[in-house]
Protein backbone atom coordinates (compact mmCIF):
# COMPACT_ATOMS: atom_id res chain seq x y z
CA UNK A 1 0.00 0.00 0.00
CA UNK A 2 1.61 3.01 -0.89
CA UNK A 3 -0.24 6.68 1.48
CA UNK A 4 0.09 10.03 -0.15
CA UNK A 5 -0.74 13.10 0.95
CA UNK A 6 -3.11 15.90 -0.23
CA UNK A 7 -3.35 19.56 -0.20
CA UNK A 8 -5.13 19.08 3.11
CA UNK A 9 -3.03 18.25 5.92
CA UNK A 10 -3.68 14.98 7.88
CA UNK A 11 -6.07 13.73 5.00
CA UNK A 12 -4.71 10.95 2.70
CA UNK A 13 -5.11 8.73 -0.01
CA UNK A 14 -4.48 5.27 0.81
CA UNK A 15 -3.38 2.88 -2.89
CA UNK A 16 -3.82 -0.23 -2.18
CA UNK A 17 -1.86 -3.63 -4.07
CA UNK A 18 -4.33 -5.52 -6.13
CA UNK A 19 -3.04 -8.98 -6.26
CA UNK A 20 -4.03 -11.15 -9.67
CA UNK A 21 -4.52 -14.58 -10.42
CA UNK A 22 -6.82 -17.26 -12.30
CA UNK A 23 -9.18 -16.87 -9.35
CA UNK A 24 -9.85 -13.31 -9.83
CA UNK A 25 -7.66 -10.70 -7.32
CA UNK A 26 -6.83 -10.35 -3.84
CA UNK A 27 -6.44 -6.40 -1.69
CA UNK A 28 -5.44 -5.82 1.43
CA UNK A 29 -7.89 -2.63 2.38
CA UNK A 30 -6.74 -2.45 5.98
CA UNK A 31 -3.20 -2.18 7.11
CA UNK A 32 -2.87 -0.89 10.81
CA UNK A 33 1.56 -0.76 11.15
CA UNK A 34 0.84 1.18 7.87
CA UNK A 35 -1.21 3.42 8.48
CA UNK A 36 0.33 3.99 11.86
CA UNK A 37 3.90 4.36 9.86
CA UNK A 38 2.06 7.03 7.95
CA UNK A 39 1.80 8.58 11.54
CA UNK A 40 -2.24 8.04 11.45
CA UNK A 41 -2.64 6.88 14.87
CA UNK A 42 -6.44 5.28 15.33
CA UNK A 43 -8.51 3.02 16.05
CA UNK A 44 -12.17 2.01 14.62
CA UNK A 45 -14.94 1.03 16.38
CA UNK A 46 -17.60 0.47 13.51
CA UNK A 47 -18.23 -0.47 10.03
CA UNK A 48 -20.82 1.19 7.54
CA UNK A 49 -22.07 0.83 4.13
CA UNK A 50 -24.11 2.46 1.91
CA UNK A 51 -25.95 1.76 -1.20
CA UNK A 52 -26.68 4.41 -3.72
CA UNK A 53 -28.15 4.77 -7.25
CA UNK A 54 -26.70 6.54 -9.92
CA UNK A 55 -26.92 10.63 -9.05
CA UNK A 56 -27.71 10.36 -5.19
CA UNK A 57 -25.62 12.88 -3.51
CA UNK A 58 -25.04 12.16 0.61
CA UNK A 59 -23.37 14.72 2.46
CA UNK A 60 -22.05 16.85 3.62
CA UNK A 61 -21.86 15.41 6.87
CA UNK A 62 -19.54 15.17 9.70
CA UNK A 63 -19.94 13.85 13.54
CA UNK A 64 -18.51 16.09 16.05
CA UNK A 65 -18.11 15.80 19.85
CA UNK A 66 -17.22 13.10 22.54
CA UNK A 67 -17.75 10.59 19.25
CA UNK A 68 -15.89 12.83 16.41
CA UNK A 69 -15.33 10.62 13.44
CA UNK A 70 -12.31 9.96 11.32
CA UNK A 71 -13.38 7.65 8.09
CA UNK A 72 -11.24 5.27 6.01
CA UNK A 73 -14.12 4.89 3.29
CA UNK A 74 -13.46 3.51 -0.17
CA UNK A 75 -16.00 2.15 -2.93
CA UNK A 76 -16.50 -1.66 -3.08
CA UNK A 77 -18.77 -1.62 -6.57
CA UNK A 78 -19.48 1.23 -8.74
CA UNK A 79 -18.20 4.93 -8.67
CA UNK A 80 -18.77 7.93 -6.89
CA UNK A 81 -17.14 11.77 -6.82
CA UNK A 82 -16.06 11.71 -3.14
CA UNK A 83 -15.53 14.93 -1.72
CA UNK A 84 -13.87 16.58 1.76
CA UNK A 85 -13.85 20.15 3.04
CA UNK A 86 -11.59 21.27 6.04
CA UNK A 87 -14.20 22.79 8.79
CA UNK A 88 -10.71 22.91 11.36
CA UNK A 89 -10.60 26.31 13.25
CA UNK A 90 -7.50 28.17 12.70
CA UNK A 91 -6.46 25.61 9.63
CA UNK A 92 -4.49 27.61 6.84
CA UNK A 93 -7.43 25.54 4.60
CA UNK A 94 -10.43 25.91 6.90
CA UNK A 95 -13.30 26.19 4.12
CA UNK A 96 -10.70 24.18 1.37
CA UNK A 97 -12.00 21.30 -0.69
CA UNK A 98 -10.35 17.78 -1.77
CA UNK A 99 -12.45 16.02 -4.61
CA UNK A 100 -11.42 12.24 -6.23
CA UNK A 101 -13.12 9.46 -7.56
CA UNK A 102 -13.39 6.30 -5.55
CA UNK A 103 -14.22 3.21 -7.42
CA UNK A 104 -13.93 -0.33 -7.46
CA UNK A 105 -11.56 -0.33 -10.24
CA UNK A 106 -8.77 2.15 -8.58
CA UNK A 107 -7.85 0.61 -5.63
CA UNK A 108 -7.93 3.71 -3.66
CA UNK A 109 -9.15 4.55 -0.30
CA UNK A 110 -9.46 8.18 1.65
CA UNK A 111 -8.54 9.12 5.21
CA UNK A 112 -10.16 11.76 6.47
CA UNK A 113 -9.58 12.63 10.09
CA UNK A 114 -12.15 14.57 12.02
CA UNK A 115 -12.27 18.01 11.48
CA UNK A 116 -13.36 17.46 7.99
CA UNK A 117 -17.12 17.12 6.11
CA UNK A 118 -17.71 14.94 3.74
CA UNK A 119 -20.01 14.14 0.97
CA UNK A 120 -20.11 11.75 -2.69
CA UNK A 121 -22.04 12.00 -5.68
CA UNK A 122 -23.25 8.08 -6.97
CA UNK A 123 -21.83 7.98 -10.45
CA UNK A 124 -23.29 4.59 -11.20
CA UNK A 125 -26.42 2.52 -10.14
CA UNK A 126 -25.50 0.35 -7.14
CA UNK A 127 -22.60 2.39 -6.17
CA UNK A 128 -21.48 0.34 -2.75
CA UNK A 129 -19.47 2.76 -0.54
CA UNK A 130 -17.74 1.52 2.42
CA UNK A 131 -17.05 3.66 6.27
CA UNK A 132 -14.58 2.82 8.79
CA UNK A 133 -15.32 4.86 11.55
CA UNK A 134 -13.17 6.18 14.80
CA UNK A 135 -16.54 6.89 16.48
CA UNK A 136 -19.43 5.29 17.45
CA UNK A 137 -22.64 7.21 15.71
CA UNK A 138 -24.26 9.79 17.60
CA UNK A 139 -26.97 11.95 16.73
CA UNK A 140 -26.57 14.54 19.20
CA UNK A 141 -23.32 15.03 17.38
CA UNK A 142 -24.04 15.56 13.47
CA UNK A 143 -23.21 18.31 11.87
CA UNK A 144 -22.91 19.48 8.22
CA UNK A 145 -23.34 21.68 5.38
CA UNK A 146 -24.99 22.44 1.70
CA UNK A 147 -23.77 20.38 -0.97
CA UNK A 148 -24.37 23.37 -2.76
CA UNK A 149 -23.03 26.06 -0.95
CA UNK A 150 -21.81 28.72 -3.41
CA UNK A 151 -18.89 30.08 -1.33
CA UNK A 152 -17.29 26.59 -1.17
CA UNK A 153 -18.21 26.31 -5.15
CA UNK A 154 -17.57 22.39 -5.44
CA UNK A 155 -16.94 20.92 -8.72
CA UNK A 156 -19.58 18.28 -8.41
CA UNK A 157 -19.40 16.03 -12.06
CA UNK A 158 -22.97 15.59 -14.06
CA UNK A 159 -23.74 12.17 -12.85
CA UNK A 160 -25.69 11.62 -15.92
CA UNK A 161 -28.65 11.69 -14.03
CA UNK A 162 -31.15 13.79 -11.64
CA UNK A 163 -29.83 14.58 -8.56
CA UNK A 164 -31.32 12.57 -5.15
CA UNK A 165 -30.48 14.83 -2.68
CA UNK A 166 -32.39 13.83 1.13
CA UNK A 167 -34.56 16.66 2.87
CA UNK A 168 -32.08 16.79 5.27
CA UNK A 169 -29.13 17.27 3.18
CA UNK A 170 -31.04 20.53 1.28
CA UNK A 171 -32.06 21.99 4.34
CA UNK A 172 -28.09 22.31 6.18
CA UNK A 173 -26.84 25.30 6.72
CA UNK A 174 -23.99 26.98 4.63
CA UNK A 175 -20.52 27.23 6.19
CA UNK A 176 -20.87 30.84 7.25
CA UNK A 177 -23.15 29.80 9.24
CA UNK A 178 -21.75 26.59 10.75
CA UNK A 179 -19.88 27.03 13.94
CA UNK A 180 -17.33 24.37 13.48
CA UNK A 181 -16.35 22.40 16.97
CA UNK A 182 -12.87 21.65 15.34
Amino acid sequence: MKIKTTPLDGLRILEHDRWRDSRGYFIETYNQKQLEDADIHTTFVQDNLSLSHRGVLRGLHAQAGEQAQGKLVSVLQGRAWDVVVDIRKGSPTYGHYFGLELSADHDLSLWIPPGFLHGFLSLEDQTLFSYKVTGFYDPSGEIGVRWDDPELALPWPDPGAELIISERDQSLPYLQQLESPF
